[in-house]
């Protein structure tokens, strides 16, 4: 039985079956290596061919890491060329121009506590422009666990928004050795400062004159005023000026010998303790701050922990993070999974050698005796020649509200005065709902966050979406004219 015929043209060599099978296989194995040595995810970095409603292929590992999440750059910045120590960036460009060009656009760059932290937590779970979420619905997926979904609340709606995994050997940067991971803040800001230039480097004409803002949280309130202070003296003695602009700090550990006196009182007023351990309490407090005024650093720091630790088992609470949540913040492992995939790996251009280190215990070992040291002076300077911007959760216990302003009021500047007597504004957002409260005078601000925690932006996105921009843009709030957001 004749299944077709076959007419061979002029043009037409002889195809034998044999020949098209061997043909067949050979292109089989071929497609099979290339997708070996290039993963599907990849296939987002070059332009679109066909419509993606046709072709399922193309739209599938999109969904892993969409193209419009690639950051506009990332990689390491190298900040000892003999060993190699680097530090790990991403970078965001703003999603929209609302300057009149992006080299007036201001820039955030995002520092993670810890110590040891990696700033990649603060992209995908709290201020980037994409987070990390559980595959529940994505079914063209469901051998991937996790996706990245667009985050409403990002902070680069309208800023560049850069994190660095600082110090070294934190998240993906590199520490040729244990010995090089800085042991206090002035070591810390040097590499940043190393960091921040080269960065700027990279495009001096977009990045050399925008206005920097530096940002971060918990014990980053060590690492944001320490790089900030490093800049405006760097400044003083430099042509090649750093455009310093202002300083955030969220939950921030800035002066411990006078918050982790606070922790009592806290607890107590909050109706988590009773007299009793709150007397109990008092007692360990005022270890800490003896061993602190001594500057026996290390048995002060372990004096903190066990504050904390009694704090803890004082009052049953499942995170001092958050004393309204019925369970710690669970996100930081998904983060954490999420960068361990050797996919993300290639796409952020991580280096081969990198493990990714979520909070790296050699980061906190090495600076373990930086605990109980203040940051304050610093403060102090940069609330006189830039601008400083403070805000806490209403609900953390760790470094909240209360710890705050127990060390603002202390602060020697000339104007502490008028802004400790400055009218504290109730503060709304979407839909007159009750966003917070803002206290400002001059150059400080303060703002309370109604409803959120340790991690603001993870509690509250789009409200601490509206306050950084209100606080860089001086509108609302942050305004002369005292309008709301």
């Amino acid at each position: 039985m004749t299944i077709f015929t076959y007419c061979k043209s002029p043009m037409e060599s002889t195809w034998t079956p044999k020949l098209l099978l061997k043909l067949t296989f050979f292109i089989f194995i071929s497609v099979f290596i290339l997708l070996q040595l290039f993963p599907i995810s990849y296939l987002h970095r070059a332009p679109s061919l066909w419509p993606p409603s046709k072709f399922s292929l193309f739209t599938a590992p999109i969904s892993l890491f969409p193209k419009e999440a690639l950051p506009t750059k990332s990689g390491y910045l190298t900040v000892n060329s003999t060993t190699g120590s680097s530090i790990f960036y991403t970078y965001y460009e703003a999603q929209s121009l609302t300057f009149p060009d992006l080299s007036q656009t201001p820039l955030i760059i995002w520092l993670q506590g810890g110590p040891g932290c990696s700033s990649l937590f603060g992209n995908f779970m709290e201020i980037g422009p994409w987070y990390v979420n559980l595959n529940h619905h994505h079914r063209d997926l469901d051998n991937q666990p996790f996706v990245l979904e667009p985050n409403p609340g990002s902070w680069n709606r309208i800023f560049g928004l850069l994190f660095l995994d600082n110090p070294i050997g934190s998240g993906f940067s590199i520490a040729s050795s244990s010995e090089e991971i800085p042991r206090d803040q002035f070591s810390v800001a040097k590499h940043l400062y190393i960091a921040i230039t080269k960065f700027i480097e990279l495009d001096p004409i977009l990045f050399s004159s925008r206005p920097l803002y530096i940002a971060g949280e918990s014990y980053a309130g060590k690492y944001v005023p320490a790089i900030g202070y490093y800049i405006l003296k760097k400044n003083e003695e430099s042509n090649h000026l750093v455009n310093l602009a202002g300083v955030a700090i969220g939950n921030g550990l800035i002066d411990p010998e006078t918050q982790v006196g606070t922790h009592a009182d806290n607890a107590y007023f909050s109706g988590l303790i009773n007299e009793k351990q709150r007397r109990e309490m008092e007692m360990y407090q005022n270890e800490a701050i003896r061993l602190a005024r001594l500057k026996r650093w290390r048995d002060a720091t372990d004096a903190r922990y066990r504050v904390v630790d009694m704090l803890i088992d004082m009052t049953g609470l499942a995170t001092l993070f958050d004393y309204s949540k019925k369970a710690p913040y669970h996100k930081t492992q998904w983060v954490t999974d999420f960068l361990h995939d050797e996919r993300v790996k290639r796409i952020m251009s991580v280096e081969e050698p990198a493990v990714f280190r979520n909070c790296s215990h050699v980061v906190q070992v090495a600076l373990y005796d930086d605990n109980m040291k203040s940051v304050k002076y610093m403060v102090e300077l940069l609330v006189k020649r830039s601008k400083v911007l403070l805000y806490q959760g209403q609900f953390d216990l760790w470094d909240g509200v209360f710890s705050t302003a127990a060390w603002v009021k202390t602060l020697q500047w000339e104007e502490i005065q008028r802004f400790l007597a400055a009218g504290r504004r109730v503060w709304r957002g979407r839909g007159d709902e009750l966003a917070g409260y803002v206290q400002k005078w001059k150059s400080l601000s303060n703002v309370v966050v109604s409803r959120a925690g340790h991690l603001v932006p993870a509690d509250q996105p789009l409200n601490s979406q509206a306050m950084i921009e209100g606080w860089i843009l001086e509108t609302g709030l942050f305004s002369d004219d005292e309008q709301l957001f």
